[in-house]
């Protein structure tokens, strides 16, 4: 029998879920974003309300996952590559831009019973997706180089 066991993934696998994790809930979120957008023209109607309400949810929900899974570690100082640290560093305010206006949005549209936001709806949503895709290419640079970096590590 074994000295020792292993009962659970280690750090580094912990990270790798968390990434293949954002990863599908961006996806997700990416989808009820193109199929909340085709709602257009937008009004005060249920279908509206709803897809809004969800969508919101699933936007903070994303997030949040970025925010207190993935990049917290970052912010803890726990992550000892310094090579992702000085990505991290470069990264980290366009992400956090990225946060504010997807807050910002979830902000306005929560109270989905004042219609007179919904005239607004369409450019802000604009805005969201232009800085979604934004949040997607930055993440997808750090998340690649955290991966990227072990393989290269378990190559040599």
């Amino acid at each position: 029998m074994p000295a020792t066991i292993q009962t659970g993934p280690d750090r580094r696998q912990q990270t790798y879920q968390l990434i293949k994790k954002l990863q599908h809930e961006r996806d997700a979120l990416w989808t009820l974003y193109c199929d909340f957008a085709t709602l257009k023209p937008f009004a005060a109607s249920e279908p509206v309300k709803k897809g809004l309400m969800r969508f919101s949810q699933m936007l903070i929900d994303y997030i949040s996952l970025g925010h207190f899974g993935v990049y917290e570690r970052l912010l803890e100082g726990k992550e000892r590559r310094g090579n992702i640290q000085a990505i991290a560093v470069k990264l980290y305010p366009e992400l956090e831009m990225t946060t504010e206006i997807a807050v910002a949005f979830n902000d306005k549209y929560d109270a989905t019973d004042k219609i007179d936001r919904f005239n607004e709806l369409e450019r802000d949503l604009s805005i969201l997706g232009e800085n979604l895709a934004k949040r997607i290419d930055l993440e997808d640079q750090f998340c690649n180089l955290m991966v990227n970096s072990d393989r290269r590590l378990q190559m040599r």
